[in-house]
């Protein structure tokens, strides 16, 4: 658990250097800190739905071979 914190305080803190280097504006910087992980995560999500149907994709064609 532990191991996750940090990679989640190291993700947040390179979201904000990155946004806020590119606007200059630390508002934006926070903002895009705060959503940017949010919206990585439903990706991640559907990202592993896809990994799934396509790892079990073997499995259903040796079923409807048989």
């Amino acid at each position: 658990m532990i191991k996750t914190l940090t990679f989640g305080a190291v993700h947040m803190t390179v979201a904000f250097t990155v946004a806020y280097v590119m606007t200059g504006s630390w508002v934006v910087g926070g903002a895009i800190a705060l959503v940017e992980p949010m919206i990585n995560t439903v990706a991640y999500f559907f990202h592993e739905l896809v990994w799934e149907r396509i790892r079990k994709r073997p499995e259903m064609i040796a079923t409807a071979e048989v």
